[in-house]
């Protein structure tokens, strides 16, 4: 039976039928999983905000004044797709941990959340300090 309320119990069945838990350890060891799922999320998107602001940064200027500079050089077209790539696996971890979520667990949805929480805290703590501005217009 699928629950429609939240509910508090080990008996958890997660995103597909073969992953049920039936003990406490079962029960401890997937509460664990989603919480280090939710901080590799947390990892992930650090990383794909740093491929994208390497992507974005403009070239440093030629050396001499008859070298010609690629519009797009070759590592930021890596970058490009680097960004492209994380955003694309990030994503996909993001509607598993929502799945996860609508299992409807008590433990399960606390375990999500702080492991968020904590992976914001280790991986992400540090974005705080520079802003990212895609559009200084403040009325977009």
């Amino acid at each position: 039976m699928m629950h429609m309320t939240l509910y508090w119990g080990k008996d958890v069945t997660l995103l597909i039928d073969s992953w049920k838990t039936d003990s406490w350890l079962s029960y401890l060891l997937t509460l664990l999983a989603c919480f280090l799922f939710s901080s590799f999320y947390q990892y992930m998107e650090d990383r794909r905000l740093r491929f994208r602001s390497l992507a974005s940064s403009n070239p440093s200027p030629p050396s001499s004044a008859g070298a010609s500079v690629p519009l797009l050089p070759k590592y930021r077209r890596s970058a490009k797709f680097a960004t492209a790539l994380l955003f694309g696996i990030n994503s996909a971890i993001g509607y598993l941990l929502m799945l996860a979520i609508m299992s409807f667990n008590g433990g399960i949805f606390l375990a999500i959340v702080l492991g968020l929480a904590v992976g914001y805290l280790v991986f992400r703590s540090a974005d705080d300090e520079t802003v990212v501005v895609e559009n200084v217009c403040a009325c977009a």
